[in-house]
């Protein structure tokens, strides 16, 4: 019997059958030397020719043979129809500008009308016995905002993600995304509630140096108990959405994070409000209370943490989700500060009822564009890879906004929305009498333009964050969101409150900015 090399192919030309034999088979097993060159003789004699399929592995170790036949024929890539090519890219990189901004226009008003009423719930919560012998409730509303945003809207951008890469395509990867993820937003929640309550006693106390243990336990039981509660429903709420999202054929991330916000400023809000308060008049008569609930909610930690950890999807964000999430929320504690201290003036008290409206627009819409570009690079690739997608250096102002790719072009639909936007929200607060501040010409360029550049620089800063992420193996689902809505949380406060003392500056005593 000959000695020839198993022949696994053979490929037909000219009328004769060649063997096809992977260049691995020209080696000896030591591989020390070329095999002698009468192994392939037939039988006859004579020489038969051998088509070489040249072997090698790829960076992820995959075997990869490509024929170089005798012929020398050889089809375009266009024409490869192998079925070992990966999938095309899903829908959401093949977008038009006119598809993108259909998509986002609905949710967009639905979130900014949602931030509307959370405006009007602050403008008139604010008059209450609790915001005005408590302040430091005002620095809890932004970091408990920005807290909800943070976890809701990377909680929507994970799942979106997951979504449109496949990975909840069966019941039970579903059942396993959705357990993980809500134990984890649970655990952060509380964890992270807990600390904003510090940090609002921390900045309460630093300006005029006064510090009451009952108002800081009233905080903590304040903040714990709404940022739970605002977790759980507006979890399973994002859960709803993203799923009747994919059965819609809608791009999740066009749709979820407006979402997330258009009903969570507002029940954040509320919850907080009414907690503060039905605490606060336990204060007197019943002292215990406000421990008690702090102690229920911590208690609770342990369930979720268990839960959290035998999910694969999460460990690894119970492990190292913590940093962007508690420095956002600290991010978002200055932008409350400086909301106590302007709201606190008479002279400003008409600032109340745009916070949440400007911030809020501004989170959503950089939160869309960063669930965009997160899930774009998903499909390329894994975090940390060598990506042509993934730029290491910082982008340029023109790449983010004028470059032809679907990310750019992204960021130019969302941009134009702020100004048709802004004047819709604007205009329901007038129509509603809502605030102590009459639009004035003015005011709405001064408005505009604050808002305007809040959002540029947002849209900007979520291009390189993101990039700048995924090449340091960071998955910017989890990590870009709450560092992006924490600084709109501080650009937009701060930005509206230099717009209301410049108004107040010029003397535009028609605007009523000091009610």
């Amino acid at each position: 019997m000959s000695s020839k090399p198993e022949q696994k192919e053979t490929h037909q030309a000219n009328g004769a059958v060649l063997p096809i034999v992977p260049v691995d088979c020209l080696t000896s097993p030591d591989r020390g030397q070329l095999v002698e060159p009468s192994d392939f003789l037939g039988p006859d004699g004579d020489g038969v020719e051998v088509v070489v399929l040249e072997s090698r592995a790829n960076a992820k170790g995959v075997r990869e043979e490509d024929a170089l036949l005798e012929n020398g024929s050889q089809s375009n890539e266009s024409d490869d129809t192998s079925t070992d090519r990966g999938p095309e890219p899903a829908s959401p990189l093949k977008e038009t500008s006119f598809s993108i901004g259909l998509q986002v226009l609905f949710p967009f008003l639905l979130a900014g009308f949602g931030t509307v009423a959370a405006g009007m719930v602050l403008d008139v919560v604010q008059h209450w016995d609790v915001f005005k012998n408590v302040t430091e409730v005002f620095i809890l509303v932004p970091a408990l905002l920005g807290l909800k945003g943070n976890l809701e809207m990377t909680l929507a951008s994970r799942l979106s993600t997951a979504a449109n890469i496949g990975q909840m395509d069966t019941p039970k990867e579903l059942w396993r995304m959705i357990t993980g993820n809500m134990a984890l937003i649970q655990v952060q929640a509380t964890v992270v509630g807990f600390l904003a309550s510090i940090a609002a006693v921390v900045f309460g106390w630093i300006p005029d140096g006064h510090f009451s243990i009952d108002h800081a336990v009233l905080l903590c039981a304040s903040s714990v108990a709404t940022a739970f509660i605002a977790s759980l429903v507006l979890g399973m709420i994002m859960i709803g959405v993203i799923i009747g999202s994919r059965k819609m054929g809608i791009n999740p991330d066009n749709v979820a994070t407006p979402i997330a916000a258009s009903l969570g400023d507002l029940i954040t809000l509320a919850l907080l409000s009414g907690i503060s308060w039905g605490l606060y008049k336990e204060l007197d008569s019943k002292a215990y209370v406000n421990p008690l609930v702090c102690a229920f909610f911590i208690a609770l930690l342990p369930i979720w943490i268990i839960v959290a950890k035998k999910n694969a999807a999460t460990r690894e964000v119970l492990y190292s989700g913590w940093e962007p999430v508690i420095i956002a929320m600290a991010i978002s504690s200055v932008g409350g500060l400086i909301l106590d201290r302007t709201v606190s003036d008479p002279n400003f008290a008409g600032m109340a009822v745009f916070t949440p409206v400007i911030n809020g627009v501004g989170g959503n819409l950089v939160a869309v564009q960063a669930s965009r570009i997160s899930t774009y690079l998903h499909m390329s690739g894994m975090p940390g890879e060598s990506s042509e997608t993934a730029p290491r250096k910082c982008p340029s102002p023109c790449s983010t906004f004028f470059s032809s790719d679907v990310n750019s072009r992204s960021a130019r639909v969302l941009f134009l929305l702020v100004v048709p936007g802004h004047l819709v929200f604007l205009y329901t607060i007038s129509s509603m009498q809502g605030g102590h501040t009459t639009l004035t010409l003015i005011f709405i360029v001064f408005y505009m333009t604050a808002a305007l550049l809040q959002v540029l620089i947002l849209l900007y800063i979520a291009d390189w964050m993101v990039h700048w992420m995924w090449g340091r193996d960071l998955d910017p689902d989890n990590f870009s969101i709450p560092y992006l809505t924490a600084l709109g949380d501080l650009i937009g406060t701060g930005l509206l409150a230099l717009s209301f003392h410049i108004l107040w500056l010029i003397g535009d005593r028609d605007s009523d900015v000091g009610d």
